[in-house]
C-alpha cells in the first residue's frame, strides 16, 4: 500500500475535520484567555460617596471624570447605607468623606475579588493625594486568609464545571454520543443528577471543613455545586444530542473558552473588557462564581440572577436532550464503524 493510501486510511475526512475543529478551539482558547486577562483595569465600578451635600456633588463628578472611567460614582446617604449596599453587592466600594479632618475612609470588600479592592485602594489613594488628603481602607467583607486573592470560589466552580462536562462526555463516549431513545436519555440525566449531588457535596466539603479555604454555609455551597454540575452536564448532553460527538467540543467552547475567563475569577467583572464582562454572568462559570462568593462573604445576598441563569441552563439542557432523543434517531453504528475499519472494509 502506498503512503497516500496509508494516509487516507489513517486519517478519514471526518477525523481531519475534527482535528481542524480542535485547532480552531485551541486558537479561540488562547484568544479568549489572553484577550480577557492580559490588561485588566477597572471600568465603571459601582462606587458610593458619603459626604455632606456641599461636597458630595463635586466629589462624585470628580470621581466620575477620572481618565479611563474606572468609577461609576453615586451619592450615598450615610456610612450604614454604604456598608449595606456593599454587603448587598449593589456597589463595590465607597468613600466616606471626613468633613472635620483630612483623612477619609475607603470601604472595600476583598471577598468579592482582591484584585478589585486593591485597584480601588490605588485609585482613591491617588485622588486623595491630589486633593492633599489621605485615606484609610476598611474591608467590610474580607476574603479568608486561606483564600489567596479570593480565588477559591472561582477554582471551586471551575472544578464543578469540569466535572459536569466530563461526566456527560464519558456517558456519550461509553454508549454513543446521542442516546438511542428517550428512556436512555432519562437514565443519563439521572446518572448526571446523582453525580451532581455527590460532586457538589465533595467540593463543598473540600473548600470548607477540609481546607478551610471558604467560610459560609456548607449546605448552601453543596446546593450550588449540585446545580452548577448538573447545569453544565445537562447542557453538554443537549449539545451531544443535537450535534453528536462535536457537541463535546461546543460544550468546551461555551464553558471553558468563553466561560472561564469571563467568570470574574482572577479579575472581577468590572476589570474585564466589555465583551467578557457582558457574557460572564450569563454562563455557568460566571454565575457560579458570583453565587459562591455571595455565600462565602456576602451572607448569600444578590444570588437570584445567578441561580436563575444556572437553572435555565439545567432546564433547557434537560428539555433539549429529551426532545431531540424523542424525535431524532441516533446515528447509524455503521457510520462510526466504517471510520475505524481497516482497508477493504475488514475490522482491525
Amino acid at each position: 500500500m502506498s503512503l497516500v493510501d496509508e494516509l487516507r486510511s489513517a486519517v478519514t475526512p471526518r477525523a481531519a475535520l475534527l482535528v481542524i475543529g480542535v485547532f480552531a478551539l485551541q486558537l479561540l482558547f488562547i484568544t479568549s484567555y489572553v484577550g480577557a486577562l492580559h490588561h485588566p483595569k477597572p471600568r465603571d465600578v459601582p462606587f458610593g460617596v458619603v459626604a455632606p451635600q456641599a461636597v458630595s456633588g463635586r466629589l462624585v463628578t470628580q470621581l466620575d471624570a477620572l481618565p479611563g472611567g474606572p468609577l461609576d460614582a453615586r451619592p450615598v446617604a450615610d456610612e450604614a447605607t454604604a456598608r449595606d449596599q456593599i454587603l448587598n453587592r449593589e456597589i463595590d466600594g465607597a468613600l466616606l468623606f471626613d468633613p472635620v479632618g483630612r483623612t477619609d475612609t475607603l470601604l472595600v470588600a476583598s471577598g468579592g475579588g482582591t484584585a478589585l479592592s486593591t485597584a480601588l485602594d490605588r485609585i482613591v489613594t491617588r485622588v486623595e493625594e491630589l486633593r492633599d488628603r489621605s485615606v484609610r481602607t476598611v474591608d467590610v467583607a474580607p476574603a479568608s486568609r486561606e483564600d489567596f486573592n479570593g480565588l477559591s470560589s472561582f477554582y471551586l466552580v471551575v472544578g464543578w464545571c469540569v466535572g459536569g462536562y466530563i461526566c456527560a462526555a464519558i456517558l456519550a463516549i461509553s454508549a454513543g454520543s446521542r442516546p438511542a431513545n428517550r428512556e436512555r436519555a432519562v437514565i443519563r440525566l439521572g446518572v448526571l443528577a446523582l453525580y451532581s449531588v455527590l460532586g457538589g457535596l465533595g467540593g463543598a466539603l473540600i473548600v470548607g471543613p477540609a481546607l478551610g479555604a471558604l467560610p459560609g454555609s456548607v449546605a448552601a455551597l453543596w446546593g450550588l455545586g449540585a446545580l452548577v454540575v448538573f447545569s453544565v452536564g445537562a447542557a453538554t448532553l443537549a449539545l451531544q444530542s443535537v450535534f453528536g460527538i462535536v457537541g463535546i467540543g461546543l460544550a468546551i467552547l461555551i464553558v471553558v473558552v468563553a466561560g472561564n475567563p469571563s467568570a470574574g475569577g482572577a479579575f472581577p467583572l468590572p476589570m474585564l473588557p466589555p465583551f467578557w464582562s457582558a457574557i460572564g454572568p450569563a454562563l455557568p462559570p460566571g454565575a457560579g462564581t458570583w453565587a459562591a462568593r455571595s455565600i462565602a462573604y456576602f451572607k448569600g445576598n444578590d444570588m437570584t440572577a445567578s441561580m436563575l441563569v444556572l437553572s435555565a441552563w439545567a432546564v433547557v439542557g434537560t428539555v433539549v436532550t429529551l426532545v431531540v432523543t424523542s424525535v431524532k434517531p441516533p446515528p447509524e453504528p455503521e457510520a462510526i464503524a466504517d471510520e475505524v475499519a481497516a482497508p477493504g472494509g475488514a475490522r482491525p
